[in-house]
């Protein structure tokens, strides 16, 4: 008779913080649909929509920058409080996250 194995352990979740940086995997792809005028995201099987704030936090999801830069030089920008910008990019890029559009950057 064999010993029993171990169960696997359940996947963790990817909590995005300030000091995040995140990056798009190889198998997602930002595009911009120039037929519809519009960004999407093509991820196997999958296609997301996202707005036009979403999509300049995506384009600066580069691995290098993290959440906190990225929000920071985005609160400069549009003129926007920080603690503001920052909440919403967090509560967004954890979704993203979530979907598996974005992982931590290696």
């Amino acid at each position: 008779m064999s010993e029993p194995t171990a169960p696997k352990p359940a996947p963790t979740r990817l909590i995005v913080t300030g000091e995040t940086k995140l990056v798009m995997p190889r198998h997602n792809k930002l595009r911009h649909d120039a037929g519809r005028g519009r960004w999407i995201i093509l991820a196997p099987e999958r296609v997301f929509n996202p707005d036009d704030t979403a999509v300049e936090v995506l384009k600066r999801c580069d691995g290098q920058r993290s959440v906190s830069e990225i929000a920071e030089a985005l609160s400069q920008e549009y003129q926007a409080p920080l603690d503001v910008v920052t909440t919403d990019i967090l509560e967004m890029l954890q979704d993203l996250t979530d979907k598996g559009v974005l992982i931590k950057a290696p």
